[in-house]
C-alpha cells in the first residue's frame, strides 16, 4: 500500500447521533414537545443497515451504541492513527427522510447545532458539513445562512437520491448561496427513500440499492453540467462523497460524444463536460471500486486526465478497508500529497482559515 502522510485531510467522515433525544436539547420547545408527544423514537436510514457488516469494521464497531457515536472512539481509530490536520464531519441521520418541510427544517437546524456543540467545539481537528433540509429551498438557504458564519463549517450536505435532478433550476438558490461563502457542495451516497433508489424500481436486497448508488451520481453529475449549473455559478465546487470514481472516464467518454452531438439544445454548455468535471467537480477516495493492482489504477489515473481530482477519505466507521490501508497500491509520494494534502485544501478553502478558537492569541 501506499504510505499516508501526516497532515492529511479526511474528507469523510461520520458521527453518528446517538438517539433522537441527542437531539431534544437543540429543539424549540413546540418541536422538543412534537417528538415526545408524538413517541418518536429514531430517524433511522437504510442506507447502512445497523447490523451490516460493511456498516463499520469490526475493530471500530462499539460494544454498546452505535458506531462513530463516540468523539473518543474517533480519535483513537482516525484522527490520531491517521495523523490528519482535520477530518470533515458529514452526519448522515434520517432527518431528510421525513415529509413536513417543517420538521425537517427544524431537525436539521438540530442536526447542525449538535454537530457544532457536541463535535467542533470539543475537537479542534474536526470541520461541519451543514445540512440542508431540501425540501423547502427557501428554508435550505436560510440554513446555510444561519451555519455560514461558523468558519468551522466548510460545505454544505446533500444527498445523491432525492425527489429531484439535482441540476434543476428549483435549487439553484442554494448553489448560490454555498457559492457566495465560498462552500463546496457535497453530494453523498445515500437517499431519502422518497423514491425507488433504482431507476427500474424497488429492489429486494441491500446489495441493489448499494450497487445503484454509482448509477445516481452518474445520472445527478449529468443533471448538473446539462442543465447549466456550472455556467451559472463558475466557482461552485461540487464534492461526489462515497460515489467511487472508476466509472468517470467511460461516463465522461458518452456523456462528450452526445453533449457533441446534441448540443444545440444546451448552448449554454459552452465547455466540454470533461472541462467542467477537472474544474469543478471532485470526489473522495473510499470506497475505491477498483482491482487491487497498482498498474491498472495509474491506468486509470491516466485516462481521468488530472491529478486534482480526488480527496482523500476514510468513510469512518465504515468497512471499506482494514488496518491503515487507506490509500490503493501503486500511488506515487507526489499523487500521495495531492491527494491527502494539496486538492482537500484547493477544494475546501475554509480550511485554510483558522477557527475562532485558532485564531485566539
Amino acid at each position: 500500500m501506499a504510505q499516508l502522510i501526516a497532515g492529511g485531510v479526511d474528507c469523510d467522515v461520520h458521527p453518528a447521533v446517538p438517539h433522537l433525544t441527542s437531539l431534544l436539547p437543540y429543539l424549540n420547545d413546540y418541536w422538543r414537545d412534537q417528538v415526545t408527544t408524538r413517541g418518536m423514537t429514531d430517524l433511522v436510514s437504510q442506507s447502512y443497515p445497523a447490523n451490516s457488516p460493511i456498516s463499520a469494521r469490526p475493530d471500530w464497531r462499539p460494544d454498546t451504541g452505535k458506531p462513530g457515536s463516540s468523539l473518543h472512539d474517533m480519535r483513537r481509530h482516525v484522527l490520531d492513527p491517521f495523523k490528519v490536520s482535520h477530518a470533515i464531519c458529514n452526519p448522515l441521520y434520517g432527518v431528510q427522510m421525513v415529509f413536513s418541510e417543517d420538521m425537517a427544517d427544524a431537525f436539521c437546524r438540530a442536526l447542525n447545532d449538535w454537530l457544532a456543540r457536541e463535535w467542533l467545539d470539543e475537537e479542534p481537528r474536526l470541520r461541519g458539513s451543514i445540512v440542508i433540509p431540501v425540501q423547502s429551498v427557501a428554508k435550505s438557504v436560510a440554513e446555510i445562512e444561519r451555519c455560514a458564519s461558523d468558519p468551522r463549517f466548510v460545505q454544505v450536505l446533500m444527498l445523491v437520491m432525492g425527489d429531484v435532478p439535482l441540476g434543476k433550476r428549483s435549487l439553484w438558490p442554494i448553489y448560490e448561496a454555498a457559492e457566495r461563502h465560498g462552500l463546496p457542495v457535497g453530494i453523498h451516497a445515500g437517499a431519502n427513500y422518497h423514491n425507488p433508489p433504482t431507476s427500474v424500481g424497488w429492489g429486494s436486497y441491500h446489495i441493489e440499492d448499494y450497487v445503484a448508488q454509482a448509477q445516481a451520481f452518474q445520472t445527478q453529475l449529468t443533471s448538473l453540467i446539462v442543465e447549466g449549473v456550472f455556467a451559472r455559478y463558475p466557482r461552485l465546487k461540487m464534492v461526489m462523497l462515497e460515489s467511487g470514481f472508476t466509472w468517470l472516464p467511460p461516463y465522461l467518454w458518452r456523456l462528450h460524444k452526445f453533449w457533441r452531438g446534441v448540443r444545440m439544445e444546451t448552448p449554454w454548455v459552452d465547455r466540454p463536460p470533461l472541462e467542467i468535471v477537472r474544474s469543478n467537480i471532485r470526489f473522495s477516495l473510499q470506497p475505491i471500486d477498483a482491482p487491487p493492482d497498482g498498474t491498472t489504477l495509474n491506468r486509470l489515473f491516466d485516462h481521468m486526465q488530472s491529478d486534482e481530482l480526488l480527496l482523500f477519505s476514510t468513510d469512518y466507521p465504515h468497512w471499506q478497508f482494514d488496518g491503515d490501508d487507506a490509500l490503493p497500491p501503486g500511488l506515487s509520494a507526489d499523487l500521495v500529497r495531492k491527494i491527502m494534502i494539496d486538492n482537500p485544501l484547493a477544494t475546501y478553502s475554509r480550511l485554510n482559515e483558522p477557527s475562532p478558537k485558532e485564531a485566539r492569541p
